[in-house]
């Protein structure tokens, strides 16, 4: 196959905030997943192996995330190795937590791993901690990387969708609407509690959209007080069920913990419902198969441009790349003008 241009007509379209620029021949590039999977990351896997291959690249696949890093664990890859995979959920790469990272030898050894082996680059799939360490083998070793936003949590300043939210929010969507049949047979208030150790989107959005009497996030942590406040205008007007969003928060039982308050304070008998893990798993959304190929592509082009150390993102609806210490670093603050909605339609 002749190899291709990676310049294209619409690149200049491509907004590029604070963005590092390399000088290697980039002639393979690695591909991982890791921190915690969401529905789509394989899209993005396929769409960095094909957009490489179609682009003369030969491209590697890291299993278990930056563990596979350390114990070389690479696996070339074909157009055919990513067949069938863009309508499952999780991770054909397999995903890790590696403690080790965090040490400076051993993003050395990773370093050194990646030589041996002829990468050149690698694109990261993940969260955070994921793009933070991508950042550091640029920082500390000058590696060409570039981070992809894979994430339930929609968390990651730069970008306003990441992989995976829009599954997820769907996923707990689908939870409310069957878990309000019960509360309306019974009478019931139920607290849901939803993903979001840091972020409230997840328990914004679900709130909004299953018609949430009060939603309790990082951004908005209500007493069981405000809480009753808000439902109780319901009660007010004969509503016999309601229904609480709670996003999970950095500790663990944040909603039990406001059932046991609204008890013990208003002699409600809320039931608690987490939805844990299972907002993870399942085939990602048409959406969220559609962003995670365009950033996967999008990832690889620009590394092939000569770009390093930056993540892929949009703004809207366009397109941009902007760089990782942005990205981890500053916070992605909620708009405040969804909290006040989510307040006046729970009237």
């Amino acid at each position: 196959m002749p190899k291709k241009t990676t310049q294209q007509s619409d690149n200049q379209k491509i907004k590029r905030v604070k963005v590092s620029r390399h000088k290697r021949k980039i002639r393979s590039i690695g591909v991982l997943t890791s921190g915690g999977d969401a529905p789509g990351m394989n899209a993005a896997i396929r769409a960095v192996v094909r957009t490489g291959i179609y682009l003369g690249v030969d491209v590697y696949g890291v299993e278990k995330g930056y563990t596979g890093l350390l114990e070389s664990r690479f696996l070339r890859f074909e157009l055919g190795s990513v067949a069938n995979i863009i309508q499952r959920g999780g991770t054909v790469l397999k995903s890790d937590r590696c403690k080790q990272f965090h040490q400076k030898k051993y993003r050395q050894q990773a370093v050194t791993n990646l030589k041996k082996a002829g990468i050149d680059a690698l694109v990261c799939i993940g969260g955070d901690g994921t793009l933070t360490g991508a950042h550091l083998l640029w920082k500390e070793f000058g590696l060409p990387v570039v981070g992809v936003p894979g994430t339930i949590d929609n968390d990651l300043f730069g970008s306003d969708i990441t992989i995976g939210f829009d599954t997820a929010i769907n996923t707990g969507l689908h939870a409310i609407d069957q878990i309000r049949d019960t509360a309306s047979s019974h009478d019931r208030l139920f607290i849901i509690e939803v993903m979001g150790r840091n972020s409230g989107y997840i328990a914004v959005d679900v709130g909004i959209g299953g018609g949430a009497d009060a939603i309790v996030s990082p951004e908005t942590p209500l007493t069981a007080t405000q809480v009753y406040k808000q439902i109780s205008r319901g009660m007010n007007r004969g509503k016999k069920s309601s229904i609480i969003v709670v996003a999970e928060g950095k500790k663990e039982g944040s909603s039990m913990k406001l059932a046991e308050q609204l008890k013990a304070k208003y002699g409600l008998d809320p039931r608690v419902c987490i939805l844990g893990h299972v907002q993870r798993g399942g085939a990602p959304s048409a959406r969220d198969r559609k962003v995670a190929s365009v950033f996967g592509a999008m990832a690889v082009r620009e590394l092939l441009n000569g770009y390093s150390d930056f993540m892929t993102g949009a703004e809207g609806w366009q397109p941009q790349i902007v760089g990782l210490k942005e990205a981890v670093s500053r916070k992605k603050e909620m708009h405040t003008d969804l909290l006040m909605l989510a307040e006046i339609l729970a009237t």
